[in-house]
C-alpha cells in the first residue's frame, strides 16, 4: 500500500489490519526483561495504552483504541515538516472531542508531535494540510505495517529468517487465531534458543490478536491489503 507524502487518510488500512500487523512484531519480540523497563522503551511493544515504535532515533509512534470503533494515531518521523511549516501546521484541528488532547498538547507543546490521524464512522481522518507541506512523516513512520510485504518482511527478522514461518504468524494475526501454540513453534530467541513465551503470551492477550474462548477461526483472507 503506497503513503502518500504528506499522508493521506485513504492510504491508512482499517484500524483491525493496521493493529494486527504491529500487534504481532510487539508479541515476537516481548521479552520479560523488555517488560521491566517499563516506559523507557524503545523497538516495538504494547502496553495498557497500546501499540508503541520507537526507534531512539528518528521516529516513534502510538496507536490506541479509545472505544467501539474509534482509534487514534500518533507520533513523529524526522521528515514530518508540520511543526517547521510557517506557521506550524495545527495537526489537532477538526479533531472529534474523544482524542487525548492532554497527552496530545504536551507533545505539541514539546515540539514532539509530526502528526495525528483519527478513526472513527468508519474512516480515518487528520486535519487539513497547507498545499505547501512536503511531509507529514507518515509514509517514513507507518509504511512498514501499512505495506504488507513490509510488515512479513519484519518479521522474517524475528523467527529466523523463515519466511514461512512469518506468514503464518502474520496471517494468524490478520484473522484473530493467534495462538501460544504458534508462538512457540514460529519463533526463535535472539540468541537462537528458547524464546521468552511467557511474556509473548502477555503481549498477546494485549493485543487480542488470538481467538476468543469457543470462537472459530474466522475466514481465509478476511484482512487484505
Amino acid at each position: 500500500m503506497t503513503i502518500h507524502r504528506p499522508g493521506l487518510p485513504s492510504d491508512l488500512p482499517e484500524p483491525a489490519l493496521l493493529w494486527a500487523r504491529w500487534g504481532v512484531n510487539a508479541v515476537v519480540r516481548a521479552t520479560t526483561a523488555k517488560e521491566a523497563r517499563g516506559a523507557r522503551r524503545t523497538g516495538v511493544w504494547i502496553d495498557d495504552e497500546g501499540l508503541h515504535l520507537d526507534d531512539a532515533g528518528c521516529t516513534w509512534w502510538a496507536f490506541s483504541r479509545l472505544g467501539e470503533g474509534r482509534w487514534v494515531l500518533y507520533g513523529e518521523d524526522e521528515s514530518s515538516g508540520c511543526k517547521w511549516h510557517k506557521p506550524p501546521v495545527d495537526v489537532l484541528a477538526g479533531g472529534p472531542d474523544w482524542l487525548p488532547y492532554d497527552e496530545l498538547r504536551e507533545l505539541l507543546d514539546g515540539w514532539e508531535l509530526g502528526c495525528v490521524y483519527w478513526y472513527e464512522d468508519g474512516a480515518w481522518s487528520r486535519a487539513v494540510y497547507p498545499e505547501d507541506l512536503g511531509d507529514d512523516g507518515l509514509d517514513c513512520g507507518m509504511s512498514r505495517f501499512t505495506d504488507r510485504q513490509e510488515a512479513l518482511d519484519l518479521l522474517v527478522d524475528l523467527v529466523g529468517y523463515d519466511k514461512a514461518a512469518a506468514e503464518v504468524l502474520l496471517a494468524a494475526a490478520e484473522e484473530r487465531r493467534l495462538t501460544p501454540e504458534l508462538l512457540a513453534a514460529h519463533v526463535v530467541a535472539e540468541d537462537g534458543g528458547a524464546p521468552d513465551l511467557p511474556a509473548m503470551v502477555r503481549a498477546l492477550e494485549r493485543t487480542g490478536l488470538g481467538p476468543a474462548p469457543g470462537e472459530g477461526r474466522l475466514q481465509e483472507g478476511q484482512f487484505q491489503g
